[in-house]
């Protein structure tokens, strides 16, 4: 696909283009669109199993034994870099390896939060 044209997926969103560099956005566009092949119906599809995923780790890592978080964390990690969710996939990672960490749990709570928000200004 040609860059034009993932410029012109990436940036057609409310929020999208006001939402600064791509690296400081919750979601990189770019990498999503490059993921998806431009189809935004597979971009919102991908965003919305992804938040569902997002929310059951938060709803759930709180509470979790060491052992449950390092698999949660794992798993969200994963899934955050496949989407451009980078600032969760680095957070995820750093909590997969000290999951005792309540300030990493708090942190990547905080991401996801933050992160619904902008999916949901997106998905109008």
């Amino acid at each position: 696909m040609a860059l034009q044209n993932i410029e012109a997926v990436a940036f057609s969103r409310p929020g999208g283009e006001s939402a600064g560099s791509a690296r400081r956005r919750p979601i990189d566009l770019d990498h999503l669109a490059n993921q998806t092949f431009g189809d935004r119906a597979l971009e919102a599809e991908v965003l919305g199993l992804f938040m569902q995923q997002a929310a059951s780790v938060r709803k759930r890592i709180g509470a979790a034994d060491e052992a449950e978080r390092r698999q949660l964390a794992h798993g969200l990690k994963g899934a955050a870099a496949g989407v451009g969710a980078f600032a969760i996939s680095e957070c995820a990672s750093a909590l997969e390896n000290d999951p005792a960490s309540g300030r990493l749990v708090k942190r990547l709570g905080d991401l996801i939060d933050e992160t619904r928000c902008f999916i949901a200004s997106i998905c109008r």
